[in-house]
């Protein structure tokens, strides 16, 4: 059964993580993706190596993985911008499409003839969704803007990572590019409900997501904490700035992550731990308390954890009902069982690199479920085929316009 999307064609112009992140998942969702890129090196991702794909054999091949991880799904198709004939090309393709997604600096695409005031008068239907750092909008809105400095500016990093009176204490970045992943979230939101909305009045409209704007929404409950009080939320490494105990601790041998969301689940685990007199403690009872005196109850807590290993607390807890969980890497990741069980790591036969390991949309259907059936395209794959089935072009124009450098 086709995917929920499958009416929908999309003209993607955008490269990197952001743009290409929505329109990956605006291609799980069964719409026609087609990748425009710059004939010869195509999006910036495709360099961002090591690693890259392997064949069959094991040796390299050119195609890296980061480009990998955003791109399943697609069509790609080399244009040549910059040229007359290029321009043209892409107006057309854009009068045949429902969305199109792009990522360039502001006002870039206006100087080609290819913003949205211009490809709204030729299809006004179309969903035009521009990515940028800093938006379309406000005097930051030329520059540009890239995941690491919006981390910086956008608050994140002031809340991660220890202390700074800590060993390796000091703000870090995650450990994800979050900012163009979340954006790129943000943006397939975004122009699924435009695309709802068009449903009902015919017409289309442009879409502004920048980068900054989403790292300061996704501040979330730590923004909201600041708003609230005036007070700067400040690292505190692993714990939860409004919930205890929320954090890992040391086993007898390794690590384990304690998380009780509320005061019956401390009581639980209290009864697991044999420390049934912390839940009856009047500086413990409740999650207010608990916060208020988390330095000491960590203290005891963590001399209790000691006493076991991180199996026995694993197998304790999660008999009794107490949310708790290991810390894997990403091996382990794909090992847990119940990752294996629904499927999350596939496979798709690539053009060069035989069957390539991919990540599965976490999206999930009960009417019309997601097949992933393209793997991430190579440069230009599908030039010819679209050229000729969408625009009609014959086999001598679309030679022509390679021998000339449009394509």
């Amino acid at each position: 059964m086709a995917g929920p999307l499958s009416h929908i064609r999309v003209l993607d112009l955008s490269r990197v993580l952001a743009g290409p992140w929505c329109g990956q998942n605006l291609a799980d969702l069964g719409a026609e993706v087609i990748k425009v890129e710059r004939p010869g090196t195509g999006d910036d991702s495709r360099a961002f190596g090591p690693p890259w794909l392997k064949d069959g054999s094991g040796k390299d091949t050119k195609e890296s993985a980061y480009f990998a991880s955003a791109n399943r799904g697609k069509k790609s198709v080399t244009v040549n911008l910059g040229k007359p004939e290029g321009q043209k090309l892409v107006r057309e393709l854009a009068a045949k499409s429902d969305v199109l997604l792009e990522n360039y600096k502001f006002g870039d695409l206006a100087r080609y003839g290819l913003g949205y005031e211009d490809l709204g008068k030729l299809n006004p239907a179309l969903i035009y969704c521009s990515v940028t750092g800093f938006g379309q909008t406000g005097p930051y809105r030329d520059r540009p803007g890239y995941d690491f400095m919006i981390q910086g500016m956008g608050g994140i990093m002031s809340i991660t990572g220890e202390r700074d009176d800590l060993p390796g204490g000091g703000p870090q970045r995650v450990g994800i590019p979050i900012a163009d992943i979340m954006t790129g979230m943000y943006a397939t939101i975004s122009v699924c409900a435009a695309l709802a909305r068009r449903e009902r009045t015919g017409a289309g409209q442009h879409l502004d997501l920048a980068l900054l704007d989403t790292q300061v929404a996704v501040l979330a409950n730590q923004g909201m904490n600041y708003l609230a009080t005036g007070e700067v939320p400040r690292r505190i490494g692993n714990a939860h700035p409004n919930i205890v105990p929320y954090q890992p601790f040391k086993t007898r041998d390794g690590n384990i992550i304690l998380a009780c969301g509320n005061d019956n689940q401390f009581g639980k685990f209290c009864e697991v731990a044999d420390c049934r007199h912390l839940a009856q403690d009047a500086r413990f009872a409740t999650n207010a308390k608990r916060v208020e005196n988390r330095a000491e109850l960590v203290l005891l807590l963590t001399e209790i954890f000691r006493r076991r290993t991180t199996r026995e607390w694993v197998e304790a807890l999660e008999a009794a009902g107490v949310p708790n969980g290991p810390i894997n890497n990403i091996q382990q990741v794909f090992e847990e069982p119940q990752v294996v069980a629904r499927g999350v790591k596939i496979e798709l036969q690539h053009p060069l690199a035989g069957k390539v390991p991919l990540v599965a949309s976490p999206m999930r259907f009960s009417g019309t479920p997601l097949e992933h059936k393209t793997p991430p395209p190579t440069l230009g794959q599908h030039t010819d085929e679209i050229l000729r089935g969408m625009l009609g072009m014959s086999d001598a124009e679309i030679s022509r316009l390679r021998s000339e450098g449009v394509i």
